[in-house]
């Protein structure tokens, strides 16, 4: 009878053992270090791979003398400012302890926290200009949140000094595709061990780990304590609690979960089906139970349908079709206040009931908050103003926010009164808001150039009876300009139409007009 044995993974400590592995990378790592002036970036998320590269670098250093050490080494962490807020205090700590390591310890790292400009961040651009949640097909997150900022800093970097050595925690073994890529990239190298970026020129990336596997990390981070003082098995027990089972098996053969697995990110992030990590948190320790509301939040957001929370028309106000249907476009005035009435309450029930250290936790800034409210009612001409009512409605606190630096000539009051006249016609209404907006902004001005060009747009944006009515508009338009559609002689062209071209006046009717 012969019997199977179950096939153990290979290891990059195999073949000359784990001491003689480690030692071998330190000193390959101090090599590259001392061969230029060439300042370096260690990618720091707080997570496995980033913590054993960083603590790689962090070895290699301490094992130099002092005067060798001339160099600067920057640390770099993302902070999307939706990242989950157990992985956000675990990282916000970390560089605080390392920071105050780096300085007892006479070695030349320093650690920055990046965040992304008020103007890129998740709520400024889904609930201040109603981007809808990301998908898969409109992924507007990343760009703006994680790799603006750190690409900022690293061209920063480039600029001063002519090139950057970006130094990551990228393996081959994550993923085939990450494979492939990194391996493409190698090919094109004119250094050794360092590859180029694809899309930063005058930077380099060295990664130290890419032959390792998960358990290869995880056996690093367990064998050698923390240089800068933090617990690396804290950080197991972080990814054990984000593992659905519990549970961080040994692991023996390829079928074998490895909580390495787990993920940690936005906890926004609709690009998923679901957050796993922060669902497994709530259900592995009751004391996690206050991310709910954040849950139930994330969940609401990943609504399959949205149409009915968002416009017909796209951000600048056109109807475009696909198989005859608007695509649709922002969420509208409700569901954006909506969202910011839901966050808020969700904050606020975070610090009445939450444990010690989330009592003032931030789910959204004020600065953001301040966006918000600037392009409600500058850019949008929602000069009802309703940030501040909606603020004082979920926390029970007033605004703190400063006055607006617009005297605005509209206001609240007219809104209300502007509602009461019309109704609940929606379209109606955001027509006659936005022309009185337009025209009262013009009227301080000494010189009124462009009013008749902005109340133009508008009423271009919002002459329409209804969805129905645009939606018939637009397959006429489409039809007419594929000239599909005969012309209707005893019909009234509409003047938009006309202006738009595809409804043309015969000879004979140009000359009567």
């Amino acid at each position: 009878m012969t019997r199977s044995l179950p096939i153990r993974a290979r290891s990059a400590f195999d073949d000359v053992g784990f001491a003689a592995t480690l030692d071998a990378l330190v000193t390959q790592t101090q090599e590259l270090y001392l061969a230029d002036e060439v300042p370096w970036v260690v990618g720091y998320s707080g997570g496995k791979d980033s913590t054993a590269v960083l603590q790689l670098t962090w070895m290699a250093l301490a094992g130099l003398r002092p005067e060798q050490r001339t160099k600067q080494v920057h640390v770099i962490s993302t902070d999307t400012l939706v990242e989950n807020p157990v992985v956000a205090a675990w990282v916000t700590h970390s560089l605080e302890v390392l920071a105050d390591a780096a300085k007892q310890q006479g070695l030349p790292i320093a650690p920055h926290r990046l965040t992304p400009s008020v103007t890129d961040t998740f709520w400024v651009n889904l609930i201040g200009r109603g981007y809808p949640a990301p998908r898969p097909k409109f992924r507007w997150c990343t760009e703006r949140l994680k790799i603006k900022p750190s690409n900022a800093f690293i061209r920063e970097m480039v600029r001063s000094h002519g090139e950057a050595i970006l130094v990551l925690g990228t393996r081959k073994a994550e993923s085939s595709g990450r494979s492939h890529r990194m391996t493409a990239l190698e090919a094109r190298r004119v250094r050794d061990l360092l590859s180029p970026n694809g899309s930063l020129p005058n930077c380099l990336v060295y990664s130290p780990v890419d032959s390792w596997s998960n358990d290869d990390v995880w056996t690093f981070l367990m064998q050698r304590p923390n240089p800068w003082g933090y617990s690396n098995k804290e950080l197991l027990t972080m990814y054990q609690g984000a593992s659905p089972d519990g549970e961080c098996p040994l692991v023996v053969d390829a079928s074998t979960p490895s909580c390495g697995d787990s993920r940690f990110g936005c906890w926004t992030c609709t690009l998923v089906d679901k957050d796993k990590s922060m669902s497994a948190m709530i259900q592995n320790d009751e004391e996690k139970e206050w991310m709910l509301p954040l849950l139930d939040l994330r969940d609401a957001l990943d609504v399959a349908d949205d149409r009915p929370l968002r416009d017909f028309r796209r951000m600048n106000g056109s109807v475009q079709l696909f198989h005859d249907k608007p695509i649709p476009g922002p969420y509208l005035q409700e569901a954006r206040e909506d969202w910011l009435t839901r966050l808020l309450e969700a904050q606020t029930w975070i610090r009445a009931n939450g444990p010690e250290y989330v009592r003032s936790l931030e789910l959204i800034t004020l600065p953001e908050l301040e966006e918000i409210r600037r392009i409600w009612v500058v850019d949008k001409h929602e000069f009802d103003d309703r940030v501040p009512v909606i603020f004082q409605a979920a926390t029970g606190q007033p605004y703190p926010g400063a006055p607006l630096d617009e005297h605005l000539p509209l206001g609240p009051d007219t809104a209300e009164i502007l509602h009461s006249v019309i109704g609940d016609d929606r379209l109606h209404y955001e027509l006659v808001r936005e022309l009185l907006d337009i025209e009262q902004r013009h009227r301080s001005q000494a010189r009124r150039a462009g009013l008749f060009e902005s109340l133009e747009k508008t009423l271009r944006r919002g002459f329409y009876d209804d969805e129905a009515d645009a939606t018939a508009r637009a397959i006429a338009r489409r039809d007419a300009l594929r000239r599909d559609t005969p012309a209707q002689p005893d019909a009234d062209p509409d003047p938009l139409d006309m202006k738009d071209g595809f409804v043309r006046l015969s000879a004979v009717d140009a000359e009567s007009a």
